[in-house]
């Protein structure tokens, strides 16, 4: 796996950003990288240790009650870092990233205003862009009849056919959306057949105020594989079948979008009897290593927006002094 080994020097930032000044208050520090990489731990250290408080940019675990198959902070982490935007809604309450995005900015706002350090700390793509790019997002309310139409069509005809469809009105959105990724094909498509404008062109870009530093995390690829098969292990060893089956039981059908996350997706599979246990805990892995895949299209190597840090070389010791820097940057002259 490449990665650049050469640091974005904060200096360099500085100047980019000399506008801007070091207030405080304008700070945003954000972790990226893919699952199981330790984004957890190091933005817990850090939020500790500049005073920080940490935005989750998750997209699973805004649900009450997914919490083992979701790897949300443990309580205790919680107590030791306020964190933001985790249990937001219930398993069967729609959330969209516009309102991922309002609350992001809100919860941002609020940490700012309070004289700490806010750190955006996730793996889903969509949450971080959408917050330091500033995305235009539309507001176009849910309609469940087209959703169901655009669904049921998915179902009969194939993943790419709904995919090809979207191609045709709205190609750079196309482009953009794996056709695996039904829910947002969809959006997309419903966005379309609602206002007569391609999502593509709705969905302009307003930068926040905000002085931003990037962080992403990688390893060696085989190195993640690994932790992630170990990380599943332990999911099913906390009880992550007991806490799908809890989920049915309360009425969360598997239809749900939130019951469509990796793990919840393959254990409802075995709680249907469509596999055995063995078969939804591989499936869960080898799901997982795909979805790895797709956070690097998210968040991408060679992006010099991002200063890169490869945990398995770098100490903690030089991600802290390259926070502590940013953290430090007078106003040019």
């Amino acid at each position: 796996m490449k990665h650049r080994t050469s640091p974005k020097q904060p200096s360099d930032l500085r100047f980019r950003n000399s506008e801007i000044g070091n207030r405080k208050s304008e700070i945003l520090i954000v972790i990226v990288g893919p699952t199981a990489v330790g984004k957890t731990r190091l933005s817990l250290r850090l939020a500790q240790e500049f005073d920080g408080e940490i935005v989750s940019a998750d997209s699973r675990q805004v649900y009450r009650g997914m919490d083992i198959g979701t790897a949300k902070p443990t309580l205790e982490e919680r107590t030791r870092v306020p964190h933001h935007l985790i249990d937001v809604v219930a398993p069967d309450e729609s959330f969209t990233l516009a309102q991922y995005q309002e609350l992001a900015y809100g919860a941002i706002g609020d940490v700012l205003a309070r004289g700490k350090v806010s750190f955006l700390v996730g793996g889903t793509g969509q949450y971080v862009k959408a917050v330091v790019e500033g995305w235009g997002i539309p507001r176009v309310p849910p309609n469940e009849a087209l959703r169901a139409e655009l669904y049921r069509q998915a179902e009969i005809e194939g993943e790419e056919a709904l995919h090809a469809r979207l191609r045709e009105v709205d190609p750079l959105a196309a482009e953009r959306i794996d056709p695996r990724n039904v829910r947002r094909v969809v959006r997309a498509l419903e966005v379309y057949l609602e206002t007569g404008q391609p999502i593509s062109e709705l969905q302009r870009k307003k930068p926040p105020p905000y002085r931003i530093l990037q962080i992403g995390l990688t390893m060696d690829r085989q190195e993640l594989y690994r932790r992630i098969d170990e990380r599943v292990d332990k999911m099913i060893e906390s009880g992550l079948v007991e806490e799908v089956r809890g989920l049915i039981e309360q009425g969360y059908g598997h239809d749900l979008p939130s019951m469509s996350g990796l793990g919840y997706q393959q254990i409802g599979m075995y709680l249907r009897g469509q596999v055995s246990l063995e078969e939804a805990i591989q499936l869960i892995k080898r799901h997982t290593r795909r979805f790895v895949r797709h956070q690097y299209n998210w968040f991408r190597l060679d992006d010099e927006d991002i200063r890169w840090f490869d945990v398995l070389r770098e100490p903690y010791g030089e991600i802290r002094e390259f926070v502590a820097l940013f953290l430090k940057i007078p106003k040019v002259r």
